[in-house]
């Protein structure tokens, strides 16, 4: 029993962390006209170049996390997509009465939550991989080298 908590349960909690990443990445590869569409939508330029950027952090950054390879780093670039592209392409209080499930806002609202719900599951990545620590530790180094409290 002591493996299945110590061992498996971990690895199972960042598979279902990150599964969601690969199939979003053959999504965008099936659908390239519709995700490009996506991509170019907002005030952001460079809709083919961010496409591209997404597809790559999709696609390398979830075996990363589930295998133990730079993970805090790699949870560090999946939560930032993350909460970028929540709130960049799922803004739902831009749509007028968006609480309305017949407002063109209302499903931006699920979609803008699921992904800090993203967020913070990778924020715990970070942690157990020591990353956050690491930082911390790394910036009070540099606090002290400089004076900055």
């Amino acid at each position: 029993m002591e493996w299945l908590i110590n061992d498996a349960l971990p690895v199972l909690a960042r598979i279902f962390i990150v599964w969601i990443f690969p199939f979003s990445f053959l999504d965008k590869i099936i659908n390239w006209d519709g995700a490009l569409k996506q991509a170019t939508s907002s005030w952001l330029p460079g809709g083919p170049v961010l496409l591209v950027l997404a597809m790559i952090v999709e696609l390398c950054t979830p075996p990363m996390i589930v295998f133990g390879f730079y993970d805090g780093i790699a949870a560090f670039v999946l939560a930032g997509y993350c909460a970028v592209t929540g709130v960049v392409y799922h803004a739902f209080w831009t749509y007028p009465r968006f609480w309305s499930p017949q407002s063109e806002g209302y499903p931006h609202i699920w979609d803008f939550f699921k992904n800090f719900g993203l967020v913070g599951g990778l924020i715990y990545v970070m942690y157990d991989a020591g990353f956050i620590q690491t930082v911390g530790s790394d910036i009070e180094q540099v606090s002290m080298l400089t004076g900055v409290q």
